[in-house]
């Protein structure tokens, strides 16, 4: 296992160099590809990346969309397929029904976009939607939607999706930021950020380094075996 080319020392510079080494997708290593046989095809963004695969997260070396991260919500089926979820729509009405789906299960599927607009009842009211079908960008009425994007940051990994307004940033420098926030070193005052996207927390707490209090509170005192909350 250890000898493995995959097999990698972990990167610990921060807690989101850790969380995004282990949601790592790579096509190099044992079966897969080599860096000098893997041409522009092999490493461009494909739509079935959707969802799935950032399309922004990746290196800039001569291992350029040869490795790559986990969408936010993407998951690994039991077959080994990474699945996206979705909103199961009927008859225009958009359900809290979630599902998961591969690649191949959703391109018969039309997907409206997780910004579509609703109204109170959850139904889509505009006469067409923006949709996704058949690996196309394209308009339907709501009737013809089947499925809808659980949010809008379900394109893009945890790196990128922590970047304020990563809509209006060029896509090659948004890649170069995802990359540098992973080599973010602690500083001694740590302070909250002015401008923020909702995920930092996520990441603080899912990577496992940092101490989640049970409940909120002043804190007392610290030393080296304890922090006591009061």
């Amino acid at each position: 296992f250890g000898s493995s080319q995959l097999s990698q020392f972990m990167d610990q510079n921060n807690p989101l160099s850790e969380i995004t080494h282990k949601r790592r997708v790579s096509a190099l290593g044992p079966g897969g590809l080599t860096r000098e046989r893997a041409g522009f095809e092999v490493r461009d963004v494909h739509p079935t990346h959707y969802g799935r695969v950032c399309p922004i997260e990746t290196p800039e070396g001569p291992n350029i969309g040869l490795i790559n991260s986990l969408a936010a919500y993407a998951r690994t089926n039991q077959y080994g397929f990474l699945e996206s979820p979705y909103r199961v729509v009927k008859d225009a009405l958009v359900t809290d029904e979630i599902v998961f789906l591969s690649a191949i299960e959703e391109a018969d599927h039309v997907i409206a976009q997780a910004s579509a607009t609703m109204n109170d009842k959850g139904q889509l009211v505009d006469e067409l939607v923006a949709v996704r079908h058949l690996n196309e960008f394209t308009v339907k009425a709501p009737e013809d939607v089947t499925l809808m994007d659980v949010s809008p940051k379900q394109v893009v990994s945890v790196a990128a999706s922590l970047i304020p307004f990563l809509e209006h940033d060029d896509a090659n420098r948004a890649l170069m930021g995802s990359n540098m926030q992973r080599q973010a070193v602690p500083t001694l005052r740590a302070d909250k950020p002015l401008v923020g996207t909702g995920m930092e927390r996520n990441v603080a707490r899912d990577s496992g380094v940092c101490v989640v209090a049970r409940r909120g509170g002043v804190i007392d005192s610290v030393d080296a075996s304890r922090i006591v909350v009061r």
